[in-house]
């Protein structure tokens, strides 16, 4: 498994708080993905609610704080695909 999932797996973890109720697949594009569920956070590719798509620095940037998710989707560095409520969650999670 890569680094980058790895690292995203463990910042994932420790922003949420075991209250989320719906299920999110990451895609982390040329590194593989993350799901986010009532299970908490873990690498894997299943079947999810929302999936999110972006590329590594996207998504490091969205971790760290640096870029709103919002903004990521907005201008067309974060793809979504499914349930737009659940991603609105989760994107209030990770602001």
């Amino acid at each position: 498994m890569s680094d980058v999932i790895n690292n995203a797996v463990t910042a994932l973890a420790g922003k949420m708080d075991g209250g989320f109720d719906g299920s999110v697949k990451f895609v982390i594009e040329g590194e593989g993905s993350i799901m986010v569920d009532g299970d908490g956070v873990r690498a894997g590719d299943g079947d999810a609610d929302c999936t999110m798509t972006a590329d590594a620095e996207t998504f490091e940037a969205i971790l760290d704080g640096e870029m709103n998710p919002t903004a990521a989707f907005m201008s067309g560095k974060l793809a979504v695909d499914g349930d737009m409520g659940t991603a609105m969650k989760l994107g209030s999670v990770l602001s």
